[in-house]
């Protein structure tokens, strides 16, 4: 597997109960963020580019969540 860490960041407005919210997954290499999942409960939506502007307002929302 080529993931070293995956992290789950959850925007501050959802609340982490249900399994039906979307919530997105930061998957990391060798310390830095190559794919956004998107995901609802355990179902694979789509994958974000960190690069994109809604990445890097995805991965926003997680640094300032910490």
């Amino acid at each position: 597997m080529s993931e070293e860490a995956v992290q789950t960041a959850e925007a501050a407005e959802e609340s982490p109960a249900s399994h039906d919210e979307v919530h997105y997954q930061a998957v990391e290499k060798d310390g830095s963020v190559t794919a956004i999942w998107e995901m609802q409960g355990q179902k694979h939506l789509r994958t974000i580019d960190p690069r994109s502007s809604e990445g890097k307002q995805i991965l926003a929302l997680f640094e300032t969540a910490a």
